[in-house]
């Protein structure tokens, strides 16, 4: 028999096997499709379901940058990118040394080395929310620990409640496992406190967890000792447990004060996240973690072991900076860190200075991480429709890109990165003043006055996010690592 007609036969004779098994009709089917040399491979459910909210709105925008001007963006969360806000030198050799040491080359535990484990404990112990090894898991990256923290607490068909506005990525990798977000309002008017009463009128029995972000993206804000009490209260109430994303802990201006939820609860069970990226100025290292703050037992028996199976679908984050880790935590002068937040700070007061004084905006002053929201008094600048058009215009027609507040939840607000060096800074706030000059009309022809709040801050009132999607092609585009992964 020719070659050909064996394999014909051995085909057929194949899906006569299959034909006598029940349920085989869809195998028969794709078999059938192959022999006439058509493939349809499809993606998972879970990938279908992942979208990166800020790359598809940013995507959707039409950014022409004014050719007589460079380019600045305040938009790019990570703050390595203008390379004015260098690494320490302790870090840089602790890294070098665990190279050279030859000893971190192999695979971890999926939840890291013990002493690395150990060194965060130590580095975040506290005497109301003590620590040790074992209630630490380390990620790669902090974003690796929010993954993990939902994916252990939450079930399809469950929800999270989330804050607005809010960092994309909470709603990125619910969506992509099934799991519902429902929003609670930061209050803009009380820097961006929670409003208790929506948040508590949100939870129901499917409630998962309650996600909280402290110090805040994209707010900038800080909540009081008495304000992380009143969540806790919420959660305590319903038996809801917290997942408080803490990756710009101690990232804090001169004269406020950082306060964990773990301190502030004896109660409440809390999944805290945090990590390397910030606070030491190296996203890329990838290196984050999970501090277990149990009480009364809520996570041992399901939780603690959930999250132990969970970090070993990635066998956990590189080794290298896992040998390095105690020293990085324990050998980094405070004197860098008070450097690095004393630039942010020194950014964010030139920022509020000049666009506090500019008719049309309303800038919330901020109290730490490295962003500051600035509100839009739309019905004032005709031809503007909201927030994206606003921004596509400030590109177009003063080379600065600020994220539309579009991509938080929250529309006619636009975000500032305070990391950018600070002549730059300045050069953007002169160029934000002389757009809305040439576009804002004012409250003596609009019959309006601004609306301050309890810092002096005019304020605006937030609606809901449309959904419009522009379509246009981008003459100008954010890198893919900027925003993508740009918190953590």
């Amino acid at each position: 028999m020719p070659p050909e007609n064996a394999k014909l036969a051995k085909k057929r004779n194949q899906l006569i096997r299959l034909a006598s098994v029940p349920n085989f009709e869809p195998v028969i089917k794709q078999i059938r499709k192959q022999q006439k040399g058509t493939w349809k491979v499809q993606a998972s459910t879970m990938a279908k379901n992942t979208h990166n909210p800020i790359r598809k709105i940013v995507d959707g925008m039409k950014l022409t940058p004014n050719p007589e001007k460079a380019m600045i963006a305040l938009s790019i969360g990570d703050p390595t990118v203008f390379k004015n806000l260098p690494p320490a030198v302790e870090l840089e050799e602790a890294l070098i040394e665990t190279v050279k040491g030859g000893h971190h080359n192999g695979y971890a535990p999926s939840v890291g080395y013990e002493s690395s484990r150990a060194a965060v404990a130590s580095a975040l112990t506290l005497p109301e929310a003590p620590l040790e090894a074992k209630d630490v898991i380390l990620t790669s990256g902090c974003s690796g620990a929010i993954d993990l923290c939902i994916s252990v607490l939450a079930n399809p068909g469950q929800n999270l409640l989330i804050p607005r506005p809010g960092f994309s990525l909470y709603r990125t990798l619910a969506d992509s496992l099934g799991i519902e977000c429902k929003y609670y309002n930061l209050l803009p008017e009380q820097n961006w406190e929670a409003d208790l009463k929506q948040m508590e009128s949100q939870i129901d029995t499917e409630t998962a967890a309650i996600v909280v972000n402290n110090p805040s993206n994209p707010c900038g804000s800080l909540f009081t000792k008495e304000h992380i009490k009143d969540i806790c209260d919420v959660a305590f109430r319903h038996k809801v447990p917290i997942i408080a994303d803490e990756i710009y802990a101690f990232q804090v201006f001169e004269g406020s004060v950082y306060h964990s939820f773990a301190s502030q609860t004896t109660e409440v069970p809390i999944l805290s996240t945090g990590g390397l990226a910030k606070k030491f100025v190296v996203p890329g290292f990838r290196l984050g973690w999970i501090t277990i703050h149990d009480r009364n037992g809520a996570f041992e028996e399901e939780v603690r072991p959930g999250l132990i199976s969970l970090s070993q679908r990635i066998l956990g984050p590189n080794t290298i900076v896992q040998g390095a880790l105690e020293k990085i935590l324990t050998k980094v002068p405070q004197i860098y860190f008070d450097k690095i937040m004393a630039h942010l700070q020194a950014n964010a007061e030139v920022c509020y200075k000049h666009l506090s004084a500019v008719p049309g905006l309303n800038p919330i002053k901020p109290s730490g991480a490295m962003y500051m929201m600035i509100g839009i008094d739309i019905e004032h600048f005709p031809g503007i429709t909201d927030d994206m058009a606003f921004a596509e215009m400030m590109v177009t027609e003063q080379s600065v890109f600020c994220l539309p507040g579009k991509c938080f939840q929250y529309p006619n607000y636009f975000r500032v990165v305070l990391s950018v060096p600070e002549e730059q800074m300045v050069t953007a706030c002169q160029r934000i003043k002389d757009f809305c000059k040439d576009h804002y009309k004012g409250p003596s022809e609009n019959n309006s006055t601004p609306v301050k709040n309890s810092n002096g801050d005019r304020k605006i009132n937030s609606n809901n996010c449309s959904n419009a999607d522009s379509g246009s092609s981008i003459l100008y585009s954010i890198p893919e690592h900027d925003e993508i992964h740009e918190e953590n």
